[in-house]
């Protein structure tokens, strides 16, 4: 089958086009291919065509196929975490887009001490005020902020967003905006390098290049629609 490598193909042309029209390197940016609810083979088949960069929402997931699959593999942990799931997923898992409380940032800062590892993870900051969403609102995480820069074992690269789905991308614009400017503030006041921005996804991941994204997150146009059936 060819037909995730052609997509893949068609992503990245997308991501090149959408970061030459914000005059940026696209190999500052990373794509991640969000292989929620596909089995182990056809991620194999993304990774056969040359993805590094997978990322998964439920631990479960990510505990089921991080080791039916080759080692050289990156993976993100994209949907919420659970506080009492952080001991099993943080030995697979490059980085966490979805620290979305301090009580969590506490929680993986102290595992991650215990089990003599250092995570790596971003804010998710909920710009867009959605009730349905997780994450810090603007004015938390300006609060919690200094507290988790200071965390010794969570190093927090930058911030993540996952605003409410809408047809037109240019509707989520300011979200993405308004992150990018967050991020900037907050790296400002602490002094410290926070280079990532993980913002957009299949239908609007172009419109978030041209804001600032670094690591986009694609599913769909990748391995295409997903199948519910079974419940995932």
């Amino acid at each position: 089958m060819t037909d995730i490598a052609d997509n893949l193909a068609r992503v990245n042309d997308r991501i090149a086009a959408a970061a030459a029209r914000a005059d940026r390197d696209p190999a500052a940016l990373t794509l991640v291919a969000v292989s929620k609810t596909w089995p182990a083979e056809r991620i194999a088949e993304a990774a056969e065509a040359g993805q590094i960069d997978f990322g998964e929402n439920k631990v479960q997931e990510l505990i089921a196929k991080a080791p039916a699959l080759p080692d050289h593999l990156c993976w993100h942990l994209i949907g919420h975490l659970q506080k009492n799931k952080v001991r099993k997923v943080l030995p697979l898992c490059g980085l966490i887009h979805s620290v979305d409380s301090l009580d969590l940032a506490r929680r993986i800062d102290r595992i991650a001490g215990e089990e003599s590892l250092r995570c790596e993870g971003l804010l998710q900051v909920n710009v867009a005020g959605d009730d349905a969403k997780f994450g810090f609102s603007v004015e938390e995480a300006r609060e919690a902020f200094a507290e988790i820069a200071g965390l010794e074992q969570l190093a927090i690269r930058g911030l993540m967003t996952v605003p409410a789905y809408d047809e037109d991308p240019e509707k989520v614009r300011p979200h993405f905006a308004r992150l990018r400017d967050l991020r900037d503030e907050l790296a400002e006041a602490s002094g410290l390098d926070l280079p990532e921005l993980s913002m957009g996804m299949s239908h609007d991941f172009e419109v978030a290049i041209e804001e600032g994204a670094t690591l986009v997150r694609v599913g769909s146009a990748i391995f295409g629609q997903r199948d519910y059936s079974n419940g995932g």
